[in-house]
């Protein structure tokens, strides 16, 4: 395959983690790979490691935009896929989110990813075929304390989602949900500094709580259990752009299939404890 015939992916927030991975993963499967990140530094690293890179920040209308114009001429008007991988983790009780915090985390991972997937279904509508595949978490299944604003925005983009994949049912465009558990990545280390930039520790009346996290976060040590290299999610990534039938939604790591189960059979209460033990809600 010629990178002319090349089927062309669009991959976001690529600097790093799954969707760094993925894009190599899927150049050397031999599909031509438009690596996006949201930095200059990143978009010229990216491209001299041999990948289509550019510049696109979610925050921005006119950066996706012109990211958009710029991979359509690149491909005179095709893509086979995206995937909408960009995000990031704002870590607070929901009673310290202030309007602005929790505004900025639905820009980057839920409207950004909007405004960037409405400007290319026309391209896969004319085509008659696409892939559009969404990264979202275990966290868009069910909800932990101290996640709020990570759990609204991937519970909004799950949403949105399955709504999208019943609209496009005719189209030939298939539509799939990721959702990993703990992947080796910067996310939580991205998480952290946003934590520090919004929250207010030392007024909230969750300290102790955030006190505790933040030992946990800094303590050296192996990763928390169960957790996957990115290359997990490449491999659901394969399924749902090359199977016939890709599914609805794609399972990653332990932890996901877990409580996806309990999610299924244990009631509201009894999930909440669950879900109150792994987060640490409640301990002093």
């Amino acid at each position: 395959m010629t990178n002319k015939d090349a089927r062309v992916v669009l991959i976001t927030g690529c600097s790093s983690g799954i969707g760094y991975a993925c894009a190599h993963g899927l150049k050397r499967r031999g599909y031509r790979v438009f690596a996006s990140a949201r930095k200059q530094d990143d978009v010229e690293r990216l491209s001299g490691e041999g990948l289509d890179a550019v510049r696109l920040d979610l925050d921005d209308p006119a950066s996706i935009r012109e990211a958009v114009d710029l991979l359509l001429s690149e491909t005179g008007g095709k893509l086979y896929a995206l995937f909408n991988n960009g995000a990031y983790g704002q870590v607070g009780a929901v009673e310290d989110l202030s309007r602005d915090v929790l505004r900025a985390q639905m820009e980057t991972n839920l409207l950004g990813t909007h405004d960037l997937t409405c400007r290319l279904i026309p391209v896969m509508r004319a085509q008659g075929y696409g892939r559009i595949v969404q990264n979202s978490s275990i966290l868009g299944l069910v909800a932990l304390a101290y996640r709020g604003a990570y759990v609204a925005s991937k519970f909004a983009l799950e949403g949105l989602t399955d709504t999208l994949r019943l609209e496009l049912a005719a189209s030939g465009i298939h539509v799939s949900l990721i959702e990993p558990g703990p992947i080796v990545s910067r996310f939580r280390a991205n998480g952290y500094e946003k934590f520090r930039e919004n929250i207010n520790v030392e007024k909230s009346p969750h300290r102790a709580q955030y006190l505790a996290a933040e030992r946990r976060l800094l303590k050296k040590g192996p990763a928390q259990p169960f957790t996957l290299p990115p290359e997990a999610v490449l491999k659901r990534l394969i399924h749902a752009l090359e199977s016939p039938r890709p599914k609805a939604r794609y399972y990653v790591t332990v932890p996901t299939y877990l409580i996806g189960g309990l999610r299924r059979v244990l009631s509201t209460q009894r999930l909440d404890w669950v879900l109150a033990r792994i987060s640490g809600a409640g301990s002093r």
